[in-house]
């Protein structure tokens, strides 16, 4: 019995001593987790432009950016993308900062929206781990655009190139017949207009991109500009026996550049004119809706099907290909219209229903007083 006493007491004074080393152990680690972040780093982390996250030991994370909780990185505590948690232990592991790609999906309803990131983790001292991610996709959705445009650019001058020599060709081997010579020389006439048109729209259209008329702006009157636009379609105008009806309802100014309004504006005009038939009428009017300058160019063409609305304004996109190379058009410019509108701060909308017309109308902000003292 003495013998099963003492060894229940030593027994016992084992299980006292283990459970204050444990107890102590875990004080140890509540002090290191609960130790606060240095002031230098909080603040780093909260002006940071990109996302950014720290996380202590056990991978929790202890503080975010405004731009990671509107990237949804953080859940709670935790890192939503499996990657970034993944990566983050790696880091631990090695001690090595680590660079990776990824996709997130951002928000929790459905599949989400996709964004592409560029994720850097780093250990931030001995204590923590520092997770910076950029989102690329906007950077990443022009770079597209520009291996687009120069796809579409290099097929689209390809037509007329290619035709130009076909012709030279023709009249080259045709020299001996005059008729047919003066009509591989009208056609070229044709081709090599449609080339100078595409170039001038291309280098139009590279400087709408590269400028912002709303750094120096000028302010000018908006019926000067349809004057202006309309009276440069007004042969083209007169050979379809077709009349431009300009309504200016109301006077109106606007800030930003006259040149690259008016350029807008007399290209509605020139498609109205292209793509309506003869002695029909092309209709430019001009209202004012709270602070809103309204031009709408409409014509009694043979309209847009609702599938084709939208994309009417993307790059050498053209709803009917076969008529497009019979009035020589481009394809560009609907899209420099979209360019002025958006670089002077407005729109395009299109209203259209096949057989019927369409209306175009690019809406502007009305330059007011102060904008006028501002830029006096």
């Amino acid at each position: 019995m003495l013998l099963a006493l003492l060894l229940g007491f030593a027994l016992g004074a084992s299980s006292v001593h283990l459970l204050g080393l444990a107890a102590q152990r875990g004080r140890q680690v509540m002090a290191i987790a609960s130790e606060p972040i240095p002031d230098g780093i909080a603040a780093m982390v909260h002006v940071l432009e990109s996302a950014g996250v720290v996380l202590d030991g056990s991978n929790q994370v202890i503080l975010s950016s405004p731009g990671a909780q509107s990237l949804d990185l953080v859940d709670g505590r935790t890192l939503r993308s499996h990657e970034m948690s993944d990566a983050v232990r790696r880091v631990w592991r090695t001690g090595e900062a680590e660079v990776l790609d990824l996709i997130h999906r951002r928000g929790r309803i459905g599949t989400g929206s996709e964004v592409h990131l560029r994720v850097r983790v780093a250990p931030l001292g001995n204590r923590f781990m520092l997770l910076l991610a950029a989102d690329r996709t906007e950077e990443l959705r022009l770079a597209g655009v520009r291996r687009d445009f120069v796809a579409n650019i290099s097929h689209e001058l390809k037509t007329p190139i290619g035709a130009l020599t076909v012709l030279a060709e023709a009249i080259e081997a045709g020299a001996e017949e005059p008729e047919r010579v003066r009509a591989f020389a009208k056609r070229m006439q044709v081709e090599a207009d449609r080339l100078g048109r595409m170039t001038k729209e291309l280098i139009d259209l590279s400087r709408i991109q590269a400028d912002d008329p709303l750094d120096h702006p000028e302010r000018f009157p908006v019926a000067r500009v349809v004057e202006v636009a309309v009276d440069r379609n007004r042969v083209v105008a007169d050979a379809k026996r077709m009349r431009i009806i300009p309504r200016v309802l109301e006077e109106a100014e606007v800030l930003g550049s006259e040149e690259l309004v008016t350029m807008a504006v007399q290209n509605l005009v020139s498609n109205a004119v292209q793509y309506s038939p003869e002695a029909t009428h092309v209709g430019v009017g001009v209202r004012v809706v709270d602070g809103i300058v309204e031009i709408a160019v409409t014509d009694k063409g043979v309209g847009i099907a609702p599938e084709e609305a939208e994309r009417v304004f993307e790059r050498f996109y053209r709803v009917d290909p076969a008529r497009s190379r019979v009035t020589g058009g481009t394809g560009l410019g609907l899209s420099i219209v979209k360019h002025v509108a958006v670089s002077h701060g407005g729109e395009i909308t299109l209203w259209s229903r096949p057989g019927q017309g369409s209306t175009f109308t690019l809406r502007l902000p009305a330059a007011d007083a102060s904008a006028t003292e501002e830029n006096a």
